[in-house]
């Protein structure tokens, strides 16, 4: 049993590496830019150099690694092994573990970014103490990870915890980027957000201070909690949709308790008094007592749940 493990999180700028302990602390971590040219190829050659030098620096030998765990942007297979194509990084579908053993001989095991970050609030963040959990990511969009028993749930070709596409408007005419009409992420995302924002604005000449200067997510929670009578508006319109759209995945999961994090989280607790009530208004009596909480480890969330793959 090797003392240490890595985690890696791969995204569309760099790529962060942490090392940890089997504990579940970081010692280290670090990133390498992600190159992206010619296909991703040089993608995972990258990160087996960098981990082999951190080996060398820390002499840390081969027998003392447990492996290395990867959280990648594209579906992942229920086995942590395919990645079923990763079109910000230009992969097509291939096997991590048989990718990166070509360089470090250690196991590997690989699953979605998303469902990484979640893992690692499950294991030392927000969801500590828990197994039985959902994380929310907003952010650009509304990203989810299933975690059921202290297992990811991934579905049948890893595009489980999708729930920024749960449909929630039948009127909708803008287009979501998945080429639907109505999801959840037209409304709960930062950029959702700001769309509420906009349209509210348009609708009447009402005061706020949202027509000062540019709208953002974090500009609406700003006049929140200055009390701006608009900006609450656009918020009680985000915490329904965002809360029933929980309600709904309750119903099919049971979580002892959803984790809210990414970008627009950064308001604090006030965002939870938005979208708790709507919860449970709509959900199921049965799954009223799923607890909510704010995530904790940030930036950090996918290399921690990435080195948690590996210790199962």
């Amino acid at each position: 049993m090797g003392k240490y493990v890595f985690g890696v999180d791969i995204g569309g700028t760099t790529v962060k590496i942490g090392l940890f302990d089997r504990e579940g602390c970081v010692l280290d971590k670090w990133e390498i830019p992600t190159v992206k040219d010619n296909e991703g190829t040089s993608i995972l050659p990258d990160v087996a150099q960098s981990i082999i030098d951190k080996m060398k620096e820390k002499g840390i030998g081969q027998e003392d690694l447990e492996g290395i765990g990867v959280g990648a942007p594209g579906a992942v297979d229920g086995d942590g092994n395919v990645v079923n194509g990763a079109v910000n990084l230009g992969w097509k579908s291939f096997n991590i573990p048989k990718a990166l053993n070509a360089y470090i001989d250690v196991p590997v095991k690989a699953a979605n970014d998303a469902n990484a970050a979640a893992l690692g609030e499950m294991w030392q963040g927000g969801g500590k103490g828990y197994s039985n959990m959902v994380a929310v990511t907003l952010g650009t969009g509304v990203g989810g990870g299933i975690i059921v028993d202290g297992n990811i749930l991934t579905g049948a070709c890893g595009a489980a915890g999708e729930i920024g596409h749960i449909h929630m408007n039948d009127e909708e005419t803008d287009v979501c980027g998945c080429k639907n009409r109505g999801c959840l992420e037209q409304y709960a995302s930062a950029t959702g957000i700001v769309r509420l924002a906009k349209m509210r604005l348009e609708k009447d000449d009402d005061p706020s201070v949202l027509r000062e200067g540019e709208v953002s997510a974090k500009a609406v929670f700003d006049a929140v909690k200055a009390g701006d009578k608009v900006a609450l508006e656009v918020a009680g319109q985000f915490g329904m949709y965002l809360g029933k759209g929980l309600a709904n995945v309750a119903t099919i999961v049971n979580p002892e308790i959803f984790v809210i994090g990414g970008g627009v989280s950064k308001a604090g607790e006030i965002l939870l008094t938005f979208v708790v009530p709507e919860y449970q208004k709509y959900v199921f009596s049965g799954c009223r007592d799923a607890k909510f909480a704010l995530a904790e480890l940030g930036n950090d969330a996918g290399i921690y749940g990435a080195a948690r793959l590996v210790l199962g």
